[in-house]
């Protein structure tokens, strides 16, 4: 039986997660998003049902690479980044930049809230799919953000202060 990878959000869980899950599985972070609105632009099209335009984060490309050879090798994905929308933001994320979602089996959400043994074991016996409406409270959050963001700072850098937002 091939090896599992399990993909967290911060590099510092790697460690810890190894003596827990033990040799059967790769571990990796992703160290953060992968993907986000572009910097230099709205990133939002108004005229197509608000339709978010993510980029790879500059400098993220390497990692993603790196993830998506370490995918090839394992026989399961499971995606465990923090245990909030954003955290299953980055794993959707994750799941389309990569295309796992083709996979005959694709990604799995593991969630856990500590990292004990018990909660780990507990989180991998209740493996799910990318919750979607987690993803959309993130996406919600996100894109009023930069719209407003976008519209309203440049209002205030002329009339309040130059780097108001």
């Amino acid at each position: 039986m091939g090896k599992s990878l399990l993909i967290v959000e911060s590099p510092t869980k790697v460690n810890t997660l190894k003596k827990i899950v033990g040799k059967d599985f790769i571990i990796k972070a992703s160290v953060g998003h992968l993907k986000d609105l572009p910097k230099k632009k709205l990133g939002v099209d108004i005229e197509n049902n608000f339709e978010p335009e993510y980029i790879t984060i500059r400098g993220k490309g390497k990692i993603l690479q790196e993830l998506k050879t370490a995918a090839k090798k394992a026989e399961k994905i499971f995606l465990a980044p923090d245990p909030d929308r954003e955290g299953e933001a980055i794993s959707w994320h994750l799941q389309t930049a990569a295309k796992w979602q083709d996979r005959s089996d694709p990604p799995k959400r593991v969630v856990f809230h500590e990292i004990t043994k018990q909660a780990v074991e507990e989180a991998f016996q209740h493996p799910r799919d990318i919750d979607m409406q987690l993803v959309n409270a993130q996406q919600a959050r996100r894109i009023p953000d930069r719209l407003v963001g976008y519209q309203v700072s440049p209002l205030l850098w002329r009339r309040v202060q130059r780097g108001t937002s």
